[in-house]
């Protein structure tokens, strides 16, 4: 499997949603980020555009890796785990784009 250079994907604009908690999110974030807790992300692909290159993070990976999975059973194409919010936000912000 080929290695994305998440870094790149970002700064082309991908949406970053972070699947913690509310709480964990409110607590620190990327700057930029969406939060969608993972129990709610398979509500939120009705109205996320598929088109759009999504990350998804959370605290250590597990709840990234399973919103990747949900997302794509979805149709989503260009989505990315980007494992740890801390790790992944050293990049820089994503951007927001919603329908």
């Amino acid at each position: 499997m080929e290695e994305v250079n998440l870094k790149k994907v970002i700064e082309e604009g991908a949406l970053i949603i972070d699947v913690r908690t509310v709480g964990e999110y409110n607590t620190e974030h990327i700057k930029g980020s969406l939060n969608i807790p993972l129990d709610k992300i398979e509500q939120a692909t009705s109205w996320l555009l598929k088109d759009v290159p999504t990350i998804v993070c959370c605290e250590t990976g597990n709840r990234s890796g399973t919103a990747k999975k949900i997302l794509e059973k979805h149709g989503f194409k260009k989505v990315y785990d980007g494992g740890n919010c801390n790790q992944l936000g050293k990049f820089g912000g994503g951007s927001c784009p919603i329908k």
